[in-house]
């Protein structure tokens, strides 16, 4: 049985009126198989997180929605369960905290800023940029998501710069480097990245196996970073 099988059949036990408490109550009915607990509980918030950064702007878009579907491979006779939560949170962005504190709480290991967290953020990017512009409301929204996860200011403009939100994205930014820095450096570096953000690392960590979506447009930045910085090197 699929996750969202298995979330399908606990929404018909459940009301939700208020989302925040279905998850609550995630907590006590999977409570014999923490791992599932984990599961569900992560891809319900993660419909909330994403509705309420939609709304953030003052407009959901079908795009936005579709986005979230790319993340999310909902098969056709779940797709109403999830329309369902993915309204009720749209209807606006009061009480988003709420979510990403549950979210922060999901981490597992303990250390609010893990990895699963920046995975996070990055699927909230792709939602937020599936109308073709990312509204100063939305990074507000992202950035007040970031401060709760505890990830850096710092962090939080390589995550954004990756996206190229705010023009053309800074390779040095995206790989976490100092301007001028020596080009084995930059190898080192963008080795090391490539190693820590392999789709197979993505779902040992514990979400959907669709967040792959996540893990290879992240690659691909870091890759364009790295080939922008060799043919700068190799032109001087």
């Amino acid at each position: 049985m699929s996750i969202w099988s298995r979330i399908g059949d606990f929404l018909k036990t459940v009301s939700a009126d208020v989302l925040s408490s279905v998850i609550e109550t995630v907590r006590t009915v999977f409570a014999g198989d923490p791992e599932l607990r984990r599961r569900v509980a992560f891809s319900i918030a993660m419909i909330a997180l994403s509705a309420k950064m939609a709304r953030a702007d003052g407009i959901v878009t079908q795009n936005e929605f579709r986005a979230f579907q790319e993340i999310f491979i909902v098969p056709p006779e779940e797709t109403r369960n999830v329309a369902r939560l993915f309204d009720l949170a749209k209807q606006d962005i009061a009480g988003f905290e709420i979510y990403a504190e549950q979210l922060a709480g999901l981490c597992g290991s303990g250390d609010r800023n893990c990895e699963l967290l920046e995975d996070i953020l990055d699927g909230l990017f792709h939602i937020a940029k599936a109308d073709g512009h990312v509204h100063e409301r939305e990074v507000a929204f992202l950035e007040r998501v970031a401060e709760i996860f505890s990830i850096s200011d710092e962090h939080f403009q390589t995550i954004l710069s990756r996206h190229a939100v705010l023009g053309e994205a800074d390779p040095w930014l995206i790989l976490g480097l100092e301007r001028g820095a020596s080009f084995e450096e930059v190898r080192k570096r963008y080795r090391k990245m490539v190693a820590e953000n392999h789709p197979d690392r993505l779902i040992a960590r514990g979400v959907p196996e669709e967040f792959v979506a996540i893990a290879n447009a992240r690659l691909a930045s870091i890759n364009s970073a790295y080939e922008f910085i060799e043919r700068s090197r190799q032109k001087a």
